[in-house]
């Protein structure tokens, strides 16, 4: 085997020498198929307990002799999915302290080759880079150098506080991005290749790493599924912060949340949200607009990011948080003051209607806050910036619980592989390999040349929808894009 994680061809362990010591991996396949190396759970950054709680993270503490770089790390403190998701979104919890970890695969002849790092999704509040569903070997296959990390979430990472800092899961995927530049050559990576990959929050989280002064000169290229763009004010976004310390019967501070363990603070955020709902219900956690964290919001900050965007969003996103029974359940008069709420104007109403003529006023108002919250943001951005933009949209119908093309459902698409336990929960049993095929090689394309096949989104409007037959057309009902 050639390469910087070295084997020895009788079949020991692969082994990659880091700075802070050598990791030991293992590796995929062999049967005829090229081999894959990979190395799970090695930290970025140091345990995020005792007086690290609500910190910076710190660089990794060097160890000795090998490490077994074989199993996931711990998961970051969180609860399952509500009932009415949890069937669609599993949970993987590995418990321990070393949290802030990032996982490997690459080809075992990998040398300078494009990398990718994937972060994952959760509303900043759950997920795990240990799930299934994310395993990178296809990537790896494909010539791609595949990492993925874990961040904090939650309280632990996105509360607001006066005496600590903001947005500080922010703070650890960048440290994240910081260890796979100075250390990814030793796994056959470019560390001037680095291609960023999130959907939901993780793309959130992509787009605000890309927007850092610090963060972005180690950026090749970025990919945004679905993610929101807008980072709102430190005071909008304590809010979550406040309404946790009342449960709690403290101080919205670091100190004081810091007396209490994170089981502690998983229970409170329970009470906090018990009995809300995706139209009306306790505020979310979000990004912070902080001079230390996150200078400027990303739909106004990467206007000027001269790196390739690829950028899209899954036409209706609404059906994974609002289930047949809640759309159901939304009457006119209950719509009409939801878009009153939310200022929608009516031309972007009639839209809708025309584009979706049989859909109830549950499913009207939530294509409309699915146009409004993430695919006008995301055609705003492509027409404002000068790089290259590429515009995609996700149309294949889930036939899974009415889901169609929700949140999410792209995932396994875009990782090719359609099999996993993670992509039939929310894809079905028959999901078209030929569209994971296409989507996939579409994702490599872009990692490896800055260029997914299709033109970049302009005057015309260029997008990729795809579908059982996907096809590049100008961007659909871009009339109500433009209204909302």
């Amino acid at each position: 085997m050639t390469g910087a994680a070295s084997a020895d061809r009788r079949g020991t362990a692969p082994v990659a020498t880091l700075s802070t010591g050598r990791v030991r991996g293992a590796t995929l396949g062999g049967d005829g198929t090229a081999e894959v190396v990979r190395f799970l759970g090695i930290p970025y950054a140091q345990p995020p307990v005792g007086a690290r709680r609500f910190a910076l993270p710190l660089p990794p503490a060097p160890w000795e002799g090998e490490r077994d770089g074989t199993a996931f790390g711990a998961t970051s403190p969180q609860r399952p999915y509500p009932e009415a998701t949890a069937a669609l979104l599993s949970t993987v919890e590995i418990p321990g302290e070393d949290t802030l970890t990032v996982n490997v695969w690459a080809a075992a002849d990998a040398a300078d080759s494009p990398v990718v790092l994937w972060i994952h999704g959760g509303s900043l509040e759950r997920g795990t880079a240990a799930l299934p569903g994310y395993d990178g070997e296809r990537f790896a296959r494909n010539g791609i150098v595949f990492v993925s990390l874990n961040y904090r979430l939650g309280a632990e990472g996105f509360s607001v506080f006066d005496d600590a800092p903001a947005d500080l899961g922010l703070h650890d995927v960048a440290a994240g991005l910081e260890w796979v530049h100075r250390e990814i050559a030793a796994f056959g990576g470019s560390p001037a290749r680095i291609t960023l990959m999130g959907e939901s929050a993780g793309g959130a989280l992509v787009a605000a790493l890309l927007s850092r002064p610090d963060s972005r000169p180690r950026i090749a290229g970025a990919i945004i599924q679905s993610g929101p763009l807008e980072a709102v004010t430190r005071e909008r976004a304590a809010r979550v912060t406040r309404q946790m310390a009342e449960v709690l019967g403290v101080e919205p501070t670091a100190s004081a949340f810091r007396a209490h363990s994170p089981d502690e603070l998983l229970d409170a955020r329970a009470r906090q949200s018990a009995g809300s709902t995706p139209l009306s219900g306790t505020p979310g956690y979000t990004l912070a607009v902080d001079s230390a964290a996150l200078p400027a919001s990303p739909h106004a900050a990467l206007v000027d990011a001269d790196v390739p965007i690829l950028i899209g969003t899954n036409t209706e996103e609404y059906r994974l948080w609002l289930d047949p029974d809640a759309l159901a359940a939304i009457r006119r008069v209950k719509a009409w003051a939801a878009r009153l709420a939310l200022r929608i104007p009516r031309r972007a109403v009639r839209g809708v209607r025309a584009a979706f003529p049989h859909a109830s006023p549950g499913e009207v108002l939530g294509q409309l806050v699915t146009d409004r919250l993430l695919r006008a943001p995301a055609t705003r951005l492509a027409r404002a910036r000068r790089a290259d933009t590429f515009v995609y949209e996700f149309a294949w119908r889930s036939p899974v619980r009415a889901l169609g093309a929700a949140h999410a459902v792209e995932i396994g698409f875009v990782f090719g592989d359609v099999t996993s336990p993670d992509a039939v929960a929310l894809a079905g049993a028959d999901a078209p390999a030929s569209l994971a095929d296409e989507m996939h090689g579409a994702w490599v394309a872009f990692i490896r040349d800055g260029a997914p096949g299709w033109p970049a989104y302009g005057a015309e409007r260029w997008t990729r929808v795809f579908d059982e037959a996907s096809e590049t057309t100008r961007q659909r009902r871009a009339d109500v894009v433009d209204a909302v």
